[in-house]
C-alpha cells in the first residue's frame, strides 16, 4: 500500500492498481487513485461517518489521508494512525499534521480521543471474532469520557446466498466473515493477513457483551452499514 501511495503521489498515474486476493472471492483490484479520493468521491457511508466525527479524532488506518485531510480542513483536531511508512510519508507531504506510525493494538494510551474513526470496513483490523474482546478493551482505554467509535463493516452473507434465498454456510466452521487477504503491487506480494467482516447483529451482540452500546447510523446499498459504538457507564 505504501509503495503504491508513493508512486501515485509522484506520477498521478490513474492506471495503477493494487491486486487483492482473498480466500472467499475472486481476485479484485483497488485503483490506487481511490486511496487519494476527495470528499465528493467518497461513498455515502464515509461522508456520513465524517459528519458524525467530533472532538479529537483518531483516524485508524488512515492510508493516504483522505479522511484526515477533510477533518483538518473543517476544524477538527485529528491524528492519523497508519502502519505503512510509505503511506505516512505521503500523508505528511499532503499536509496531514499529526501522524502516528504504529499499529492500533500497540498504540500507547497516553492520549485519549473523542472519536475513533475506522473506515473501509474498519472492523477488519480485528481479524477474527476471538479478538473482539481485545479490541473493545483497547478502544475503551483510548476513548476520552463520552467518546465514540464510528466504524463501517459488511455482512458477507451475500457470498453464500442460494437461488432459493437460503444460505449455504457450514455452522461448524469459523464465522463466515473471517477472511484471509493478500495484496500485491507491481508483482510484489505482501504477507497474508486476517480481516473481519462482521454483520451488524453480531457486532451489536459482542459490543453489549463487552460493555458498549451500538447504534446503526446508516445502511449501505450492499450489505454494508455504519455504526456508532459507545461505552456504557
Amino acid at each position: 500500500m505504501g509503495r503504491a501511495c508513493v508512486d501515485y503521489y509522484h506520477t498521478s498515474d490513474d492506471s495503477l492498481n493494487i491486486e487483492v486476493w482473498s480466500n472467499v472471492a475472486e481476485t479484485d483490484v483497488i485503483p490506487v487513485n481511490y486511496l487519494f479520493r476527495s470528499y465528493h468521491q467518497m461513498p455515502a457511508l464515509e461522508i456520513t461517518a465524517l459528519q458524525h466525527c467530533r472532538g479529537h479524532v483518531l483516524d485508524i488506518g488512515a492510508c493516504a489521508g483522505p479522511h484526515s485531510l477533510w477533518l483538518q480542513e473543517h476544524g477538527h483536531k485529528v491524528t492519523a494512525l497508519e502502519t505503512s511508512p510509505g503511506a505516512c510519508e505521503i500523508m505528511q507531504k499532503r499536509g496531514v499534521r499529526n501522524i502516528i506510525h504504529d499499529d492500533f493494538f500497540r498504540l500507547s494510551a497516553n492520549c485519549q480521543y473523542d472519536t475513533l474513526l475506522m473506515m473501509m470496513n474498519g472492523m477488519g483490523i480485528v481479524g477474527s471474532i476471538n479478538r473482539l474482546g481485545t479490541f473493545f478493551a483497547k478502544a475503551r482505554r483510548l476513548l476520552a469520557p463520552g467518546g465514540q467509535i464510528v466504524v463501517d463493516s459488511s455482512d458477507l452473507r451475500y457470498l453464500f446466498l442460494q437461488d432459493d434465498g437460503s444460505l449455504l454456510i457450514q455452522l461448524n466452521n469459523k464465522y463466515y466473515g473471517e477472511v484471509e487477504y493478500r495484496m500485491s503491487y507491481k508483482g510484489e506480494k505482501g504477507r497474508r493477513f486476517p480481516w473481519l467482516f462482521i454483520d451488524d447483529q453480531l457486532l451489536e451482540f459482542y459490543a453489549g457483551k463487552h460493555g458498549f452500546r451500538m447504534e446503526r447510523l446508516a445502511l449501505g446499498n450492499h450489505y454494508d452499514y455504519l455504526a456508532r459504538l459507545t461505552p456504557q457507564t
